[in-house]
């Protein structure tokens, strides 16, 4: 027992950083698909994530070394089903009149092995059948082939890198895990009828998602800053040399211009992350059609506020540092207030949205961004 919560603590341990490589792809897709974030998606998407890293580290851990491996003389895989049982009954003397014996049942290694084997996949069939909504067949292929995956796993020494199995290859736990994932899903159908349902979950998400979000916001613009970076600096692959070293800044904020004011008006007052993540530039006074002249301001704006005012600042600091107008240490603390008024400044922005008030650069321009989710039929959801 002590040796699988060890085990359970390291998983516990390296989900952070898995979570955290998951976390941007997850956010991502959430946006496109629902248009927002659900908190209890969330959880149990990443309660899921967790239960498999636990399981994988159960079946793998802990590691031999290689030379351990390289000297076992133990049986490489079990083929023969159901000798679990015959295991528990010569070890246990177990008689189903006799409850005395159930006692000893109950704390031998086989019983332990077997019933450990059965609670591996349970969770498994848990969140098929209450979260992914698959049925009874799916749940219990599904569940095989995880075992499968497991069994495989241990059967070629973590993927051939040990010289062989450290770890038995088992018949009997495909079976019991297969078992676990079917009694997982019973559990999954009684969990549906005391959480909320997946349609539920939907709904709930569809409708947050008509709203505009800071983080919806802020997600949409660094997607939409990558994605034009890659096409800027694919653009210097092939522009000629002379063209690049005369005028790159000219090249640089031209295409810009062309990627967030261009694209927009033609096409659907969107930029290309804004169209996958369904948002849209809408008249603040909801009267009309918004007008070229309105993206172009906001835009403008936008990224004169929150970039160009502290490129300015930055730029007067270097020149006069670069004249030995102002010493180094002053440099630096000059450095560090512009970052905090910055930080100021995103954290006033932040609480205006909350407020659900319009931003500077929105009440210049007289438009805003609106979301253009829409939420499905619930049989389609």
């Amino acid at each position: 027992m002590s040796n699988y919560l060890e085990i359970i603590k390291t998983a516990i341990f390296i989900f952070p950083i898995i979570a955290f490589l998951f976390t941007l792809p997850y956010m991502m897709h959430q946006y496109h698909k629902y248009g927002s974030v659900y908190a209890l998606r969330s959880i149990i998407i990443y309660s899921f994530i967790l239960y498999l890293i636990v399981a994988y580290f159960l079946i793998i851990l802990p590691l031999p070394s290689i030379e351990e491996v390289k000297n076992l003389t133990t049986d490489r895989w079990q083929l023969q089903p159901f000798s679990f049982v015959i295991d528990i009954l010569n070890k246990t003397n177990f008689q189903i009149n006799d409850f005395t014996t159930y006692i000893n049942l109950i704390k031998s290694a086989p019983f332990y092995q077997a019933f450990f084997n059965i609670l591996l996949c349970l969770p498994f069939g848990v969140y098929l059948c209450y979260y992914f909504k698959f049925n009874l067949k799916e749940t219990i292929i599904l569940s095989f082939l995880l075992s499968l995956f497991f069994e495989v796993t241990q059967l070629t020494g973590l993927y051939f890198i040990y010289p062989r199995g450290y770890r038995l290859f088992d018949v009997d736990d495909l079976i019991l895990n297969t078992i676990g994932g079917m009694i997982g899903y019973y559990i999954g159908r009684i969990a549906s009828k005391i959480l909320p349902t997946r349609e539920e979950i939907d709904e709930k998400a569809f409708a947050l998602g008509s709203k505009v979000t800071f983080s919806k916001r802020l997600m949409s613009f660094w997607c939409d800053f990558a994605i034009f970076h890659i096409i800027f600096y694919f653009s210097l692959i092939i522009i000629p040399s002379s063209l690049k070293n005369n005028g790159l800044n000219i090249l640089y904020y031209s295409q810009m211009f062309i990627y967030f004011c261009i694209i927009p008006i033609l096409h659907n007052h969107q930029t290309i992350a804004q169209n996958y993540f369904h948002l849209k530039f809408w008249r603040l006074d909801n009267t009309k059609e918004v007008g070229k002249k309105q993206i172009i301001l906001y835009q403008l704006y936008f990224y004169f506020i929150y970039f160009g005012l502290i490129r300015l600042v930055f730029l007067i600091i270097s020149f006069l540092s670069h004249l030995n107008f102002i010493n180094t240490s002053i440099l630096n603390l000059s450095l560090l207030l512009l970052i905090l008024i910055y930080v100021i400044f995103i954290i006033v922005t932040l609480i205006k949205k909350i407020r659900g008030k319009p931003l500077l650069y929105e009440k210049l321009s007289g438009i805003t961004l609106k979301s253009t989710i829409i939420c499905p039929q619930k049989s389609e959801i």
